[in-house]
């Protein structure tokens, strides 16, 4: 019996294992942090040996195969040693593949992959297709496969997810943009951050489908390397040569396979960003054969993603926008880019080797303040305090918005668009998002 070791034990990992264990694998969990109970009780339901807040090194280099977390660095000291015994390490996205020939429709990029995997997904369950949410949203895609499996499988990837994927296909790959973030990860090289971004075409065939946005500078260099098999799909904002998906005086447009436009307006999701990710869902919805009227619907209907561009709510005539998600520069230039308002900037947390250049034309132009929101804010008084804006230096999201409420004037907007990650001061994006609104209802 070959034996898999599953290293972190979240919802990825905790999948894995149980889909390991069905498919008759001698399974074995090990997580250095602690083990939420609900993972517990999965594993112990499934007779899955597991420890927590430890690495028992003997057990985890017995493996013949490790799935790995894709929050877990290459450099962590147990994954170097598995590396130097040519243990195979790959991700559960990789692994639950093996066990499923489901259809894959795969949604990768800096910015916008929740928001375009939501609307996807969104419009496949509109449609009445059998289809699971998974990856870095939903649910582990691994379980769904063991235990609840579907036609279709909607899913978000991140470059972590991707750099231990090998034989997995994407009957749809979705390229959103490419732009800096997770450098830390990737020793501050960007083409090792592209190439892993990249890795969403590997397998594809004459048979699956391609699309990205053709404006993308660094997509267009990236293609000229690569064999590409699948049909391409190109979108962008302006009609160009080869996109199929574009704007029109004023008209949401897809040309093939079934030519498909609606009102621009009409877009539920809005921002230029927004335009982007309402055009890839459209494509890839009409490629999986959905009837032109639910696909217009749905994209009239969405609600939006929580923590992203989310308005909260308006306190003294003042707008309060949740947009957490933004944990790299580029989504908090699409963010302000869309601001119609004087707008007070909540910036900051652990950087990921940013380069505020990118948004101080928009933030000179845009914004009536700026409060600093993180343990050590001294990169961006250094970058930011230059400009003359009125700045607040704050270290707790109390402070924050108390901050906030005393800069804000009737008619301004707040927006929590913060740049960084947030592993400073907070567990995660979603607790920082929620602190957020709590505070701003408390108002």
């Amino acid at each position: 019996m070959s034996r898999i070791v599953v290293l972190g034990a979240a919802e990825s990992g905790a999948g894995a294992a149980v889909l390991a264990k069905k498919q008759g694998f001698e399974v074995f969990v090990s997580d250095m942090g602690g083990i939420k109970d609900k993972y517990k009780k999965m594993l112990d339901d499934h007779g899955i040996e597991w420890e927590e807040k430890q690495h028992t090194e003997e057990k985890i280099l017995s493996a013949d195969e490790i799935i790995k977390s894709p929050g877990i660095p290459n450099e962590a000291p147990m994954v170097r040693k598995a590396i130097e015994r040519n243990i195979p390490i790959i991700s559960e996205i990789e692994f639950a593949g093996r066990y499923t020939n489901s259809k894959m429709i795969c949604i990768t990029g800096s910015n916008g992959k929740t928001t375009t995997t939501s609307l996807i997904y969104h419009i496949f369950r509109e449609a009445g297709y059998d289809a699971g949410l998974a990856g870095n949203i939903g649910n582990s895609l691994a379980l769904q496969v063991a235990e609840d499996p579907h036609e279709y499988y909607i899913i978000e990837l991140s470059s972590f997810q991707l750099d231990n994927m090998y034989d997995f296909r994407a009957n749809i790959a979705i390229l959103l943009n490419i732009t800096p973030d997770h450098l830390d990860r990737y020793d501050n090289c960007m083409q090792n951050y592209v190439d892993s971004k990249m890795r969403i075409i590997q397998n594809q065939t004459n048979e699956d489908s391609f699309i990205y946005w053709n404006d993308d500078p660094i997509i267009k260099r990236e293609l000229e390397k690569y064999d590409i098999k699948a049909m391409q799909c190109p979108f962008s904002e302006l009609k160009e040569k080869g996109s199929i998906g574009y704007i029109e005086e004023g008209q949401y447009t897809i040309e093939i396979p079934t030519p498909f436009n609606m009102e621009q307006e009409a877009l539920s999701l809005t921002g230029k960003h927004n335009i982007y990710n309402s055009l890839a869902a459209g494509i890839a919805t009409n490629i999986a054969g959905i009837k032109k009227e639910v696909i217009r619907k749905s994209l009239s209907d969405f609600p939006g993603v929580e923590h992203r561009l989310e308005k909260v709510c308006k306190v003294g005539g003042v707008e309060y926008i949740n947009d957490s998600k933004a944990t790299n520069v580029d989504a908090c230039w699409y963010a302000l880019e869309s601001m119609k308002t004087p707008t007070i900037l909540i910036i900051g947390g652990k950087d990921k080797g940013n380069d505020y250049n990118e948004i101080k034309e928009l933030v000179q132009r845009k914004c009536v303040g700026l409060v600093y929101l993180g343990a050590d804010n001294t990169k961006l008084h250094n970058f930011f305090d230059p400009l003359g804006i009125p700045v607040r230096d704050t270290h707790s999201m109390k402070e924050c918005v108390e901050a906030c409420y005393e800069m804000a004037r009737p008619g301004d907007t707040v927006l929590l668009s913060p740049c960084c990650a947030s592993f400073d001061l907070f567990k995660n994006m979603e607790d920082r998002g929620e602190q957020f609104k709590t505070l701003v209802r408390n108002l």
